[in-house]
């Protein structure tokens, strides 16, 4: 499912946003190798502090899977200042009606193969989809996307085939970057649906956003764990009583017997294990 953070909204969601530039220090960082200033293990730049908007995907575990920036063209954006090589002397667009969608990336470290719901193919479709319909809800006609060789045959695999490009390909870390165009058409995000599968509205309903906002994430941990959500503690301890019993049970002379009494004394002495009748009746 997709949640937009955006300038109004924001300060409700820290900590998702910490979450989704850790994903894009991953990609961009570590797997792509650009030249992006990573700190404390998150990828943030100048653009992130323009107040941009953030198309983002999250799994039923409200983890971040995928995400992507959409950014106004009528000012800064990184196609005019930070990729410009890729425009090869040609002025940087400006419109009203197109955005600059960048850092478009998923999490394939938590995603599957193939196309399940749960699938690298499927949250890749599910974002560009919403991203359109997002920008098409605003006003937007058109998006300008900095993506390299290989996001384009994924655009182009998915129905999704840019109708044009701007400037050359231009090498960009380990590898090549390309500005491409694509509309926001109803015909383009039909395309995308059909091709993965993707039915109904995409976007995340009142009460799942305000649970994945920071105060519906302090809540949830604040919920104890049911008997059925065992503690680290509680599986701890009851390995802990399993390993007496056994050692009670398993001792093959008095020295042994006493050795393992001792140690269950100790255990229970230091609140490591709880008292139980299995284990009073071996002491």
């Amino acid at each position: 499912m997709i949640i937009v953070v955006d300038g109004i909204n924001r300060h409700r969601y820290t900590r998702l946003l910490d979450e989704m530039f850790a994903l894009r220090a991953r990609v961009f960082g570590q797997r792509l190798g650009w030249e992006v200033d990573i700190r404390d293990g998150r990828e943030i730049d100048q653009y992130d502090a323009l107040d941009p908007a953030y198309v983002i995907g999250v799994n039923e575990q409200n983890r971040v899977v995928s995400c992507v920036r959409a950014l106004q063209t009528t000012g800064p954006h990184m196609l005019s200042d930070v990729f410009s090589s890729i425009l090869n002397g040609e002025p940087p667009l400006r419109s009203a009606t197109l955005w600059e969608s960048t850092r478009f990336c998923v999490d394939t470290e938590v995603l599957d193969r193939g196309k399940s719901r749960n699938s690298v193919s499927y949250a890749t479709c599910e974002l560009m989809a919403a991203s359109l319909e997002y920008a098409r809800d605003s006003g937007i006609s058109d998006i300008v996307t900095v993506i390299d060789p290989v996001m384009d045959r994924v655009l182009k695999r998915s129905d999704c085939a840019p109708y044009g490009y701007v400037g050359k390909t231009t090498p960009m870390g380990k590898v090549s970057a390309m500005a491409a165009l694509l509309d926001c058409s109803d015909d383009r995000i039909d395309r995308i649906r059909r091709f993965a599968g993707i039915e109904g509205d995409v976007f995340v309903d009142d009460q799942r956003e305000q649970c994945l906002s920071d105060e519906g994430m302090t809540a949830a941990e604040s919920i104890a764990p049911t008997s059925s959500q065992p503690t680290t503690q509680d599986r701890m301890q009851a390995l802990l009583q399993e390993y007496c019993l056994e050692q009670v049970a398993d001792a093959a002379t008095q020295e042994e017997l006493d050795a393992a009494r001792r140690l269950t004394d100790n255990l229970l002495g230091a609140g490591l294990i709880r008292e139980n009748h299995s284990l009073l009746a071996g002491i």
